[in-house]
């Protein structure tokens, strides 16, 4: 028996489809997080990593990461540490880079991604990463808003034109619109109501975006697993 022996259980020979996956995650905060540690534990084979960011001392309540002893260190590097402990045979490729839409090219070109999470948080990084996902044909999944909301019974994989209820996601449907990019976008979203917040920091839990980045990582396991023309 190896870790992989109980996932092998439900999934058999198919396991080797996820070992053989490169999933970029994008974003490593409250959603980034779970979906990043979920791929691992699935045995995913490579992953790469981008945020820009260290650990800060407001992530505690809902990053997966996030302790006492590491506030101040690269998440990225963190990531790599925690990921290398888990799963040993995880390639793992981190940037602690701000992605855009200028640098966006550079920073992705050289790798065979199968898979994006976008669990960013700007609205010019999810559109730069939905653009080149269409561009290079490789399926993506975006989260839209997690923060100000308290039931996470209401998260649901849907698509981009579906969502409602969330202000990202009316600020990226017109975007997508405005550049003429296909919304036909693969989203995580609640359709709670946002929960009313008089300050202009977004409040968060520790349930909602763990919600959401388990979604994303479910939505790439179960679709990579359903391609048996891609065995």
């Amino acid at each position: 028996m190896d870790q992989l022996s109980r996932f092998e259980l439900l999934i058999g020979e198919k396991i080797e489809k996820i070992k053989n996956l490169t999933v970029l995650v994008v974003g490593l905060g409250g959603v980034g997080s779970y979906a990043t540690e979920a791929l691992c534990r699935s045995g995913v084979g490579r992953l790469i990593l981008i945020d820009h960011d260290t650990i800060d001392i407001t992530n505690l309540n809902r990053q997966l990461m996030a302790l006492h002893s590491n506030i101040g260190r690269s998440k990225v590097e963190v990531w790599k540490e925690r990921i290398k402990d888990i799963n040993p045979e995880c390639e793992v490729i981190g940037m602690q880079e701000f992605l855009t839409s200028e640098t966006v090219e550079d920073l992705l070109f050289p790798y065979g991604i199968d898979y994006i999470v976008d669990a960013c948080d700007t609205v010019d990084a999810k559109l730069a990463l939905i653009e080149y996902a269409q561009t290079h044909h490789i399926k993506l999944i975006s989260c839209m808003g997690t923060g100000n909301k308290l039931n996470a019974t209401k998260v649901e994989i849907m698509e981009l034109k579906r969502t409602q209820n969330d202000p990202l996601a009316r600020v990226m449907r017109k975007k997508i619109r405005d550049r003429g990019l296909s919304d036909d976008v693969i989203v995580v979203c609640s359709k709670e109501l946002p929960c009313p917040n008089e300050s202009k920091v977004i409040g968060s839990t520790a349930f909602v975006p763990s919600v959401a980045g388990l979604y994303c990582a479910s939505y790439v396991v179960n679709d990579r697993l359903s391609c048996e023309e891609n065995i």
